[in-house]
Formats: structure tokens, C-alpha cells, sequence
């Protein structure tokens, strides 16, 4: 994201205390292959007992390499990807336990902006029809009321109305990500999850594309989960990080704490992975390079997941699952090695970084 004038989208705080989103112990597993007899059937526990909350007006970001459950996380939040246990709770109402039109009306509160902005939208279905689309499948609004608010929406992610008779083939990949904002806000949501919604985009369309959302966000009060693998851009537009590890948080912080002291081993070493523009040679000499692949989904080991591919491991981290402690305010941690000393968390440091700790 260098050479990119991104604006910070910080989120207003609500005056409400209850979060408008709260995940509990979500899990949701996939079958596998063919059940075989007196053989218990193979699951891959793609989220495996994910918790977290977000307060209305705030932005959660969602991170973790490829196969780490971040999108299933999103969409098992959104319903549309089932749910084996745990519970989805949004502004009050516990969506796990809804179906059918009770399902259908609580979906307007929460949409979602899809990552590829090309594949996302019918290329035989003009704009404006696309955007009007949730309007009319939810039977809001009188037809007329329908056309003015898709107006309404085309100018708000900065089109021109006269635009929506226009085919997707006709835009830009940056306009057409706008089209698809435009769509997920037409029901007036208070939840919208974005799906790494830039990271098909050049640079400069990604930071055009991001200062959108944050303008969206403070002039509608929206709250977003955001999933991403890209660490710059998770630093200037969102409020806490979850840093999710085979199907599990194993780090949550608000932004200032997490980027100024990561705790978990995982955490340093995703980090370390990140290029700077002021210090990007100093940060390669002490880049961790983790060795190994991740464990199977479908047979985790008994321990930490991390453990195999953790410099810094102990036969305990082996041996059982930690848990996710607040070791500091707002700051929770998935990890054995981390002790508190003085009040202060104390992770146990890399090698390679000794020499800038």
C-alpha cells in the first residue's frame, strides 16, 4: 500500500453497550469423503470454537494465511454457510436459531461485499438491476421508492445514477467493487462483511476503494468484519484484529496494541512477513521463516495447532490446547509460552529477533 493516500477509518462507538455482533464458540465442520462402515465419518473442522464480539460503529479484522477459516468464520456469521454448533447473536437476535422468513427478514440487517469484483455480478444483468436486486427479492418499497433508493446508492459509493443502465463489462474493476457496496448497503444493513473486497485491485484503486468504505462507515455508522490477508490494509481501516490460526483464534487485540507488540508466535511471525517502506530492510534481516505445513483440518493435533511449526515450542505446547487468556486489557492470547510478569504480558522471543527486541 505504499505511496497510497489511505484515510484511518475509526469507528464511532455506540452509546449501546451490548456488541451488535457476538460469536460464541462457533464450529463448523464439512463431512468428508465416504462414511465407511464402523468408521466414524472424517470431518474437516474448518472453524473450530471461534469467539469474538464487535461494537457497533467499529471495524474487526479477521487475518490468517489461506485455509486458516477466515471466510467460513464470515460466512458462517451470515448464514450462509451452515453451522455446526455455537451461537451467532446480532443486535440481540440469535440467528443460529432462526429459519425461513424469520432468517430471511434478519438478513437485512447484515450483507456482505464479495472479494472478486468481476465474478460477483451477473455480466448479462444491467447495474442498476444488480443493486436493486435485495430491494426486490425482500419486497421493500414500493417500485418507485426501488429506483430512487438504487439513485441514492449509485451516488453514495460516488457513480453517477444515469450509470445503472450500464453493464458490468462497461466499468472498471474499481467501479464494479463500488457496485457491489452499492448492492450490499441497499437494505440499510448494520453489518457488512467484506471479503478482502481489494485485493483484486491495483494499488491505487485499493486505496480509492478503501477510503470509500471508511467514508461509508462514518457518515452511516456501519460495523464491518473484515477479512483479510493483507496487514496494511487491516492497519489503517480497522479497529481490532483476530488473528485466526487452523479454524482458531489464536490472538485478539484492538489495532494500536496488536501492531506495536504482537504476543503469539504465529502473530510475530506473520508480522515479520510484512513489508515496510522505512524499515523493510531491517525487518527482512529478521524475518521468521516458518518451516513445515500446517496439520490436517481433519485431524488436529491434541495441542496447540501451532506447536509444529513453532520455533519457540515446548513438549507442553504438544501435549495441550491452550487457552484464549486476556493477558491484558482487551489484549487475548492463545499461547502457553506467554507469561504475565508485573502486569505486563511477556511472549518469549524469537531468536532472530533478539537483536531489535
Amino acid at each position: 500500500m505504499s505511496g497510497a493516500n489511505i484515510q484511518t477509518g475509526q469507528g464511532v462507538q455506540g452509546a449501546c453497550t451490548q456488541p451488535l455482533l457476538s460469536v460464541r464458540d462457533l464450529k463448523i465442520h464439512f463431512s468428508v469423503g465416504k462414511r465407511s462402515w464402523g468408521k466414524p465419518q472424517e470431518l474437516v473442522r474448518a472453524v473450530d470454537g471461534v469467539s469474538f464480539d464487535v461494537d457497533r460503529g467499529r471495524t474487526l479484522a479477521i487475518v490468517g494465511e489461506s485455509g486458516s477459516g477466515k471466510t467460513t468464520t464470515a460466512l458462517g456469521v451470515l448464514r450462509l454457510s451452515p453451522v455446526t454448533a455455537g451461537s451467532v447473536v446480532l443486535d440481540g437476535v440469535d440467528v443460529t436459531a432462526l429459519q425461513g422468513e424469520a432468517l430471511r427478514r434478519a438478513r437485512r440487517q447484515a450483507q456482505i461485499v464479495f472479494q472478486d469484483p468481476f465474478s460477483s455480478l451477473n455480466p448479462r444483468q444491467r447495474s442498476g438491476d444488480a443493486v436493486r436486486a435485495p430491494l426486490d427479492l425482500m419486497n421493500i418499497g414500493t417500485r418507485a421508492e426501488r429506483e430512487a433508493r438504487v439513485d441514492e446508492l449509485f451516488t453514495q459509493v460516488g457513480l453517477r445514477p444515469e450509470q445503472k443502465m450500464l453493464f458490468p463489462h462497461q466499468f472498471s474493476g474499481g467501479q464494479r467493487q463500488r457496485i457491489n457496496i452499492a448492492r450490499a448497503l441497499a437494505t440499510k444493513p448494520d453489518l457488512v462483511v467484506c471479503d478482502e473486497p481489494v485485493s483484486a485491485l491495483d494499488v491505487a484503486i485499493r486505496a480509492q476503494t478503501l477510503n470509500l468504505l471508511a467514508k461509508l462507515q462514518r457518515e452511516l455508522g456501519l460495523t464491518y468484519l473484515f477479512i483479510s490477508h493483507d496487514m496494511a490494509v487491516v492497519e489503517h481501516l480497522c479497529d481490532d484484529i483476530a488473528v485466526m490460526y487452523l479454524g482458531q483464534i489464536v490472538e485478539r487485540a484492538p489495532r494500536q496494541q496488536f501492531f506495536s507488540r504482537q504476543l503469539h508466535p504465529y502473530s510475530v511471525a506473520l508480522m515479520s512477513a510484512v513489508p515496510t517502506v522505512s524499515g523493510g530492510r531491517a525487518r527482512a534481516a529478521h524475518r521468521i521463516k516458518l518451516v513445515g505445513d500446517p496439520p490436517s483440518p481433519i485431524a488436529p493435533p491434541p495441542g496447540c495447532r501451532f506447536a509444529g511449526r513453532c520455533p519457540v515450542a515446548v513438549p507442553a505446547c504438544s501435549q495441550s490446547l491452550p487457552e484464549l487468556r486476556e493477558l491484558e486489557p482487551g489484549h487475548w492470547v492463545r499461547c502457553h509460552r506467554v507469561e504475565v510478569i508485573d502486569g505486563r504480558a511477556r511472549p518469549i522471543l524469537f531468536a532472530a529477533e533478539a537483536v531489535g527486541a
